[in-house]
């Protein structure tokens, strides 16, 4: 039975947002949509007194239509945000000890599907907003439940675009272990694709090898790589530049016929500073500059639309209230968030919510119990500094 150290109600929401099954997965067999986490999330902040709206990811109405929430308590300019996203990854039952769909209490842990990654953030705000409801919002509290981040990011992708919510701040809950992040790396993944012509090997004349061609864009990517990691250069980092990955190559079709096409499949990790689109534009013109002379067709295709860098500064007023509440100071970590979607709509940004990155997307994934208390107490504690008293703040 679940621990009785917790309050009942946080206890039943936590066990209500793991029963539900939210995974969001490029497989179509698997993914599905998230709307009924949605409508739980809003049931529970408009019984708080939240004014909640739901918002259509895209144009899709099918039964794997995805949506965000934006839960509102109090009005006007400036605000806090806390936000997270409500999919998670697929599972494999047979490696987990427990059911993945309900709630464990074991060794001091609590385990679940999503109860650390991330969908267990939204019950501890709803625990810390609590206490506070009798008081006068001067400054908003908006909640943030996105969809697919563990896919497309479309959900965040989607108030980018609409240019919602407007607050002063905003703290996104994925496990770090309450240390405030402050920077991550970016990614692309694309594919490039050569196109030649062939023909019977014993003649090179009778066709156009794209095999050939490849050799020489890959030692033009591996140059690029190199210019990069000369270009950018960040301490944060414990590996201080951008990468390329050549991850996957495939190409012709057999040992006497000229390869007519060959296809390569790279990841790139982006540095602050670099943008998604510059960075691509060049890899283009670099890879025209080998396959234009050589009459090899050539495209490149994405194979993940991207993650931009984020970067807090270390003069953030967020970040040093959150170093000043948890005693940590600012970190960068390894792994892609919503944040720079949120900065994008001008929000003061950081990355910080209760358990470690390790349990995500692991089977039996668990929360400590003691990272829970810390959790409410530092999230009471913002919402008092930027909803309640924030020209105190």
């Amino acid at each position: 039975m679940p621990s009785s150290r917790f309050r009942p109600d946080l206890l039943t929401r936590l066990g209500h947002v793991v029963s539900i099954p939210s995974v969001s997965s490029t497989n179509l067999k698997l993914d599905m949509s998230n709307k009924p986490i949605i409508d739980y999330l809003a049931t529970e902040f408009e019984a708080l007194g939240f004014e909640c709206e739901l918002v259509l990811c895209g144009t899709d109405d099918s039964e794997r239509a995805k949506y965000n929430l934006i839960a509102t308590l109090g009005s006007g300019p400036g605000g806090l945000v806390l936000a997270g996203h409500t999919d998670t990854v697929p599972y494999d039952g047979k490696l987990w000890s427990v059911d993945p769909f309900k709630l464990s209490d074991r060794d001091n842990r609590f385990y679940g599907l999503g109860v650390t990654d991330m969908k267990g953030f939204f019950p501890l705000i709803m625990e810390a907003v609590t206490p506070l409801l009798e008081n006068t919002f001067r400054e908003p509290l908006i909640v943030l439940a996105t969809a697919d981040e563990e896919t497309s990011m479309q959900g965040a992708r989607t108030l980018a675009e609409m240019g919602r919510p407007k607050a002063r701040s905003a703290v996104i809950g994925e496990p770090t272990g309450m240390q405030p992040v402050r920077t991550h790396k970016g990614m692309i993944m694309d594919a490039v694709r050569l196109r030649g012509q062939s023909g019977h090997s014993s003649d090179p004349a009778l066709g156009n090898n794209a095999l050939d061609a490849m050799h020489q864009v890959i030692s033009e990517l591996m140059n690029f790589r190199k210019e990069l990691q000369q270009r950018y250069h960040n301490e944060l980092f414990t590996i201080p530049y951008p990468t390329l990955n050549l991850g996957s190559i495939h190409g012709g079709d057999n040992p006497n016929r000229i390869c007519g096409h060959c296809d390569l499949e790279f990841d790139l990790r982006l540095m602050p500073g670099m943008h998604i689109e510059e960075v691509r534009a060049e890899i283009k013109q670099r890879i025209h500059s080998v396959t234009d002379p050589l009459g090899i067709g050539f495209e490149m295709e994405p194979l993940f639309s991207g993650i931009p860098p984020f970067f807090t500064d270390a003069n953030s007023p967020l970040l040093q209230t959150a170093e000043r509440l948890t005693g940590h100071s600012g970190i960068s970590v390894a792994f892609g968030t919503e944040g720079p979607f949120l900065q994008e709509l001008g929000m003061d940004t950081i990355i910080m919510g209760p358990g470690n990155i390790d349990q995500a997307h692991q089977p039996d994934e668990y929360v400590d119990h003691a990272m829970l208390d810390p959790c409410v107490s530092v999230l009471r504690q913002l919402i008092t500094e930027h909803c309640l008293n924030p020209n105190e703040h």
